[in-house]
């Protein structure tokens, strides 16, 4: 029995795609992270609950290396950020590779049609040839169905067709991990229950998703695993 718990054990850890330990993050003399842990497996999909301020968004962005924390560690798929220091820039690179972030106003660049800014990451930060990316763009797009507005500028774009662009731009380049921060603040029930089984359908794929929420029916409908936060803490 003893074996086949460590067995158990070592399949678990052999299947984490995400592992934070001891993030700790602050703004000046504001504690935002007081040391959080969170071990994520491939193919969950995860929600990060909590009142505002508790450090939802914080943390996926800490996950993405768009914000420096003081101490603790990050292991993204086999890439390490460390508290403290500077992310050297192949590091960077590898991480793109490893999460794409959907961000709650989508953050599409407006001068760009739909797929050009589902290009934009592959192309110019990858190295892919435009051909190559346009062809994974518009598969992704189809596959989101939103193929017919490829060529469209966001502010011609409905909110859920935004966030569906949003959320190819974020996959352009196949990471493991997706983040998501609060992404049915502005849906109708309706696609709220759409974007659940996008994400589902994502999720079977293997790939693993992390989502920032204040949507209890949504969580409790279509995450795998809920976890709360309070006061920069997971409890």
């Amino acid at each position: 029995m003893e074996d086949d718990a460590a067995m158990t054990h070592a399949g678990a850890e052999a299947d984490t795609v995400l592992e934070i330990a001891g993030l700790q993050l602050l703004r000046g003399a504001r504690t935002i992270l007081s040391g959080v842990h969170l071990r994520v497996s491939r193919g969950e999909i995860v929600a990060l609950m909590g009142p505002s301020g508790s450090g939802k968004t914080t943390i996926l962005r800490a996950v993405a290396g768009l914000e420096p924390f003081q101490s603790g560690a990050i292991n993204v798929d086999g890439v390490m950020l460390a508290g403290g220091a500077d992310v050297a820039k192949p590091v960077l690179r590898d991480l793109r590779r490893k999460v794409g972030m959907v961000f709650q106003f989508h953050c599409l660049f407006e001068h760009l049609s739909a797929i050009e800014n589902v290009c934009l990451a592959p192309v110019h930060a990858h190295g892919i040839t435009p051909e190559a990316a346009r062809t994974r763009g518009l598969d992704l797009l189809r596959a989101f169905g939103v193929e017919h507005r490829a060529a469209a500028l966001p502010r011609h774009l409905s909110g859920g067709e935004a966030q569906r662009v949003a959320i190819a731009r974020a996959l352009a380049v196949d990471p493991p991990v997706l983040l998501m921060d609060e992404p049915t603040a502005s849906l109708d029930p309706e696609r709220r229950a759409e974007l659940g089984a996008l994400l589902q359908g994502l999720q079977r794929q293997r790939r693993t998703l992390i989502v920032s929420t204040h949507d209890e029916d949504f969580a409790h409908d279509f995450a795998t695993r809920i976890v709360r936060l309070r006061d920069g803490l997971v409890v």
